[in-house]
Parts: structure tokens; C-alpha cells; sequence
């Protein structure tokens, strides 16, 4: 087994996982942005039916895995695993969201790193050959996250600055052991990292040192220069954790340049929406690959991605006790 492994965190994987089938949802604010064709669903309505936010944050992910296993043609009984997290406490979200579904079922919590942390395990079992069809999954929900970590919505309270927008939208990509691809053909587990940022309204320079921690160790492990990707992107940094990031690869000689995005930059029209430093929560990257990414994938826009979804490793209690805020961040290799 150790021939799989290139580094000391990335593996790169002998049987490259296909992606058989992915799909999204998002709210109202994610169909006014510029990705809204992407979507394959999306809601005015941030109940969406239901009596609370958290139910509806659970329908969300019923929704998009009802839709990604019709589209890849297998039913509930022919997945072997569901890999799904979010960020409500005990992550409730994805719980109660595939109770109906009766899939063996591992519940993750990554923050908002959560889809890169499901699709690498994902893809680590079917490589390994413990399954052949994997679905990975997660969703975040702007109400249910301000009611956790913040104020409640009705408060009214202030943002600051550096604030991000916690996105309303889920995500699932089903991964299979054969198929056209897109390919999973590396994967890369991010250290916690930690510079003592204590901000809760200020995520980006939290998880920031963490993207650039698996980026670097990505590219030292595999041996390969950011210019040889077609896209590099990071998962909810926001302008100012992306303006670090190019910072610190910079003081090291390495320019990023313009194949460098942030998911949390793209969700949203940042000119006529007040988003403040952009978007963020697990359904930011997770929508934003599961929409714009792999369809761009799939019609030959790129050959080679990386995906790095960061994470806020905090929690209401740490931050009521002063504690720092860890980040984390897990890379993808996708190649069409």
C-alpha cells in the first residue's frame, strides 16, 4: 500500500474514482448570483417547506441525493457508503437527511472543508476496494449557521467588514470505481493549523495558513508547479483569505497568478450583492463544484483541477471561552 503514497499527506491513487454523477441546490441569494445557471435547483423560500431553518437545511441534502442518484442510475441499495457532514451541532443536517435512505452511513465533520474531506475519504475506499460507489455530500444553510455561531437572524446585529455570507445551497457528487470521469487522481489531508486568530467574523485569515500548509504540501509531495493546473481553487477564504494565500506562496518566489480563485469569491455578485468579503459555509465550495466546476470539467474547459475546501475548526463554546480558531484544508486532484 505504501506505494500509494508520494508524501507525507497525499496519496496518489492507483484506481482514479470517476465521478458518475453530481447535482446541487441553493437559495435565494445563490440564483441571484453569477453562478445561477449551475444550480440545478433553487429556493426563494428559506424554509423551503418546512416548520424550522435546520429542517430545511436536512431537506436540502434529501433533495440533492435524491437527484444525484437518479442522474448516475443507481438506486439507494446500490451505494455502499454515504460520506456527508455540515455544521449544525452533531452534525443534524446530514443525519436526519439520509435516515429514509438506509445507506451505511459515516457522518464527518470538516467544517466548511466538509466536501473535500467526504469526496477524499470517498475516494480512498473505492481505491482501496472497499466499495465501488460512493456518494459524498454536504450543505450548509445561512439562518441555521447565524443561529449557531452568531446572532440569531431577527437580532438585526452588524457585520463586519471582513464578515462572510454563509451560503444556503447543498452539494453531492457519486463516485464510482470505473467510468468517464472526471477523475479523482490525488488526494491530499491537511493538517490543523493555527496562528491564534480569535475573530469569528474574520474566517478567511483563520483558514487562510491552512490552504496554504496542503497546497505547499500538495505541490512538494507530487512534485508539481501551480502552473501546470488549469485552476487552483480554495474553498471560502473570501478576498482577504485569498489575498493571503497569494501573499504567502508570493514570499516564498511562487505566483499563483490568476489561476488561483476562491469559492467564496464566485458565488456571489459582490458588486450588487452586499456579501461583504464574500461567501462561505460547506455549501459554498460544495455547490460551487457540484454546478460550475465539474460541468466545466466535463465540456473541456480544464484538464487538471485542484480543489481545496478550507475550514474553521470553532465552535460556539471555544469561541465563548476565547479560544483561537484552527483551520483546515483537504485537496482533490480532478482530472477530466
Amino acid at each position: 500500500m505504501n506505494h500509494k503514497r508520494v508524501g507525507r499527506q497525499t496519496v496518489a491513487l492507483e484506481h482514479p474514482p470517476s465521478v458518475a454523477a453530481f447535482a446541487n441546490i441553493g437559495g435565494k441569494f445563490e440564483g441571484q448570483g453569477p453562478l445561477k445557471d449551475y444550480f440545478d435547483e433553487l429556493c426563494d423560500d428559506a424554509f423551503l417547506g418546512e416548520k424550522t431553518w435546520e429542517k430545511a437545511e436536512s431537506t436540502m441534502q434529501k433533495r440533492v441525493l435524491k437527484r444525484a442518484l437518479e442522474r448516475a442510475g443507481v438506486q439507494p441499495e446500490d451505494v455502499d457508503y454515504i460520506l456527508a457532514g455540515d455544521l449544525l451541532n452533531q452534525c443534524i443536517g446530514s443525519s436526519f437527511s439520509v435516515r429514509e435512505f438506509g445507506i451505511p452511513f459515516y457522518g464527518l465533520y470538516g467544517a466548511c472543508s466538509t466536501m473535500g474531506e467526504s469526496l477524499s475519504l470517498a475516494a480512498l475506499l473505492i481505491d482501496g476496494g472497499f466499495a465501488d460507489t460512493v456518494a459524498a455530500m454536504t450543505s450548509s444553510h445561512f439562518c441555521t449557521a447565524e443561529r449557531q455561531y452568531r446572532m440569531p437572524v431577527p437580532y438585526g446585529s452588524q457585520r463586519s467588514p471582513t464578515a462572510q455570507w454563509t451560503a444556503t445551497a447543498a452539494g453531492c457528487t457519486i463516485l464510482r470505481s470505473s467510468g468517464s470521469g472526471p477523475y479523482i487522481t490525488h488526494v491530499t489531508c491537511g493538517k490543523v493549523v493555527d496562528k491564534g486568530i480569535t475573530d469569528a467574523n474574520n474566517m478567511g485569515a483563520a483558514m487562510a495558513p491552512a490552504a496554504y500548509d496542503t497546497l505547499s504540501a500538495f505541490f512538494q509531495d507530487t512534485g508539481t508547479r501551480p502552473d501546470e493546473y488549469d485552476l487552483i481553487l480554495t474553498g471560502d477564504l473570501g478576498e482577504l483569505g485569498h489575498r493571503i494565500v497569494l501573499d504567502l506562496f508570493a514570499q516564498q518566489g511562487v505566483e499563483l497568478g490568476n489561476r488561483y480563485q476562491d469559492c467564496g469569491m464566485l458565488l456571489y455578485d459582490r458588486e450588487r450583492q452586499d456579501m461583504h468579503a464574500g461567501a462561505s459555509g460547506c455549501g459554498c465550495s460544495a455547490s460551487v463544484l457540484n454546478g460550475y466546476l465539474l460541468t466545466q470539467l466535463r465540456r473541456g474547459k480544464w484538464k487538471r483541477i485542484l480543489f481545496a475546501p478550507t475550514g474553521a475548526l470553532l465552535s460556539p463554546t471555544s469561541s465563548f471561552q476565547g479560544e483561537s480558531i484552527p483551520g483546515v484544508c483537504h485537496a482533490l486532484c480532478f482530472q477530466a
